[in-house]
């Protein structure tokens, strides 16, 4: 049985990276370039995954992670991604639901060993 990821990123080339390294680790993998397409998508799929920065256009990863409380998809793991390392920055987004905040830049072995975490649990 396959796992399915939602990756939303606005940047591109790291939207195709992260794909790629879920791809690695046998996730089928859907994308989303903002907040507002992404919870589209959560609206209409189940996803066993969902890799979510932080600063997006149209709607922030913080107003997803609001959505996903506000519609009791609590159960989806996820892995918040920022080039923000301020400590309440992830706190924040640990108090909304996400499982794990990972700063950018990381490298896959972080990722992977993120990813891990946040699905498998401690």
């Amino acid at each position: 049985m396959s796992k399915l990821a939602l990756v939303v990123e606005d940047d591109p080339p790291l939207r195709k990276m992260v794909r790629g390294y879920l791809e690695l680790q046998k996730y089928d993998v859907a994308e989303a370039s903002d907040g507002r397409k992404a919870m589209a998508a959560l609206r209409e799929q189940k996803f066993d995954l969902l890799v979510l920065d932080l600063m997006l256009p149209e709607s922030s990863g913080y107003d997803v992670l609001e959505f996903i409380r506000a519609e009791g998809m609590t159960s989806t793991p996820v892995l918040m991604m920022s080039a923000r390392s301020l400590p309440e920055d992830r706190a924040h987004a640990e108090e909304l639901g996400a499982r794990l905040y990972l700063i950018k830049p990381f490298t896959r072995a972080e990722f992977t060993r993120a990813v891990r975490a946040v699905t498998e649990g401690p």
